[in-house]
């Protein structure tokens, strides 16, 4: 195997743990749009408040790194439940851009209070398979990245089943595709929208504890909705599918930008995929199309 073929698959892999990543804001951030209308701005901040939380728990306290990702995780589903059940539920019913304004204050909010307790530094904490790594086919692969892989591959099925298989996940189902035949079928309509902001805080805060380790943990981790966001417009706004397999491309696209072409592009490249998708294929690659342009 030459060297270009050694340098595409090492990107490649690298590229689809970066995905993972994506994938797994997107999806927090397409489940909750299904089932409120509500474009939450602020659950990059979700990211930020599990990885500082983490930070703490670990480092200052000394808790094992399982134990303060299962707090950081329950802790950040209850701050986005109670998010929704006592701030964004009482928009219900405005202009979706009453959403948008309010998710944005909030974000902003959060971060301030997080600045103000932590303190403007980056700082980092060592997991369980830091400076760890296996050789996969004469490839070295981080063992972070495969934990990050399998981490997204678990939360996918396990919500694959939960909405398939659990009462509570039909009765979500059912509240995000008509909300009035819910409440008339017995479905406590507001509770569901508040655990459902639950779920999105769950994968927002596995993504914030995993990824923290590699790129710092910094108040700009909020950014990475920003990459959600890009890679729910190519995979298909409102398609959970689509979230998974946009976030797994925008994570290929940027590695491969990286060292493919001009400097800097890395850091743009999402979001020239984003303008040229609306462009070219406003519903994305798995969304249905809704209504033609004149």
């Amino acid at each position: 195997m030459n060297d270009f073929w050694i340098t595409f698959a090492q990107l490649t892999v690298n590229g689809i743990a970066v995905g993972a990543i994506y994938a797994l804001v997107a999806l927090g951030l397409v489940l909750i749009y299904k089932a409120t209308e509500v474009l939450n701005f602020a659950h990059g901040d979700l990211l930020v408040v599990s990885a500082f939380a983490a930070w703490g728990m670990i480092t200052v306290w000394t808790f094992p790194f399982w134990l303060a990702l299962l707090v950081a995780v329950g802790g950040v589903a209850l701050f986005a439940y109670a998010l929704d059940a006592f701030i964004i539920r009482r928009i219900a019913g405005q202009p979706q851009f009453a959403g948008v304004m309010l998710t944005i204050a909030l974000a902003f909010m959060i971060r301030g209070a997080v600045s103000m307790l932590f303190g403007p530094e980056s700082r980092n904490y060592a997991t369980p398979w830091s400076n760890q790594s296996t050789q996969i086919a004469g490839l070295s692969v981080a063992n972070l990245q495969l934990v990050i892989l399998g981490t997204a591959m678990l939360v996918t099925v396990v919500l694959f089943l939960f909405f398939r298989y659990t009462l509570l996940g039909v009765a979500m189902q059912a509240a995000s595709q008509n909300q009035l035949a819910a409440y008339l079928n017995g479905v406590r309509v507001k509770r569901v929208n508040s655990l459902v902001w639950a779920l999105g805080g769950v994968t927002a805060a596995f993504a914030g504890v995993l990824l923290a380790p590699i790129t710092m943990v910094d108040i700009s981790l909020w950014f990475v909705t920003l990459k959600a966001l890009s890679a729910l417009v190519l995979g298909g706004f409102g398609s959970i599918p689509g979230a998974i397999v946009g976030g797994l491309l925008i994570g290929l696209i940027e590695q491969y930008a990286g060292v493919y072409m001009p400097d800097g592009t890395k850091d743009i490249v999402a979001y020239l995929v984003l303008i040229g998708v609306l462009i070219v294929r406003p519903h994305g690659l798995l969304g249905e199309a809704h209504g033609r342009r004149v």
